[in-house]
């Protein structure tokens, strides 16, 4: 049990629900709402479906190339922890996605259409590249069982279905928060998962080598 609640904070972390919304409110500028349900749905659904092909195969990739779940924890760990720092100290997510979504548009953050449920809300807003180191870490074949893999996998369906109900009264979010409040958050999060990070980077270090602690 002691497990779950590190693992949903780490899910959280990598995937940033709350800083999904201003990315979301600039894709969806001038839709409808029915338009923009369904354009949270679509976002939601691929993201879940990347992130589970990476909880399926990600390991089993790394295994056929002989790259041991060691030397990836710690290379996960460095490129998580740097991700961590650019939440910290770089452009806030949202800020960040915003822009993506702004060279999309050729210079216009409005008037998106269906294909930006994939670019730059599922991917990479909340199926982050974190998000997909982390989910093959927490899943690991050899350190859990098929019960407790099926719980980290169920752990990140709820954040996943938390993200689009966030995303469906995002309006109302944003009026509470606005821009600061949501890369606030990020920080945070961002600090919190730079823990998680050189963790995994501790871990994977004793493994590979050995190290009895």
């Amino acid at each position: 049990m002691h497990d779950i609640i590190p693992q949903f904070v780490t899910l959280w972390a990598v995937i940033d629900p709350v800083g999904s919304i201003p990315v979301f409110l600039a894709v969806t500028a001038g839709f409808s709402l029915t338009h923009q349900r369904k354009l949270a749905g679509a976002a939601v659904l691929a993201a879940a479906g990347v992130l589970l092909f990476f909880i399926v195969a990600g390991q089993l990739l790394l295994e056929s190339m002989g790259i041991p779940l060691a030397a990836f924890q710690i290379a996960g760990g460095i490129v998580l922890f740097l991700f961590a720092l650019t939440m910290i100290f770089g452009e806030g997510k949202p800020e960040q996605e915003k822009h993506l979504l702004t060279q999309a548009e050729g210079g216009d953050p409005v008037g998106p259409a269906m294909s930006h449920a994939i670019f730059p809300l599922a991917i990479p807003s909340i199926a982050s590249p974190g998000a997909m180191m982390a989910v093959v870490m927490l899943t690991d074949n050899q350190g859990f069982d098929l019960v407790e893999q099926s719980i980290t996998t169920g752990l990140m369906l709820v954040v996943v279905l938390i993200t689009f109900l966030l995303l469906l009264g995002a309006t109302f979010i944003h009026r509470l928060i606005g821009d600061a409040g949501a890369s606030i958050i990020s920080r945070v999060m961002g600090l919190i998962l730079g823990a998680v990070a050189i963790n995994s980077i501790l871990e994977g270090i004793t493994t590979y080598f050995s190290i009895t602690v």
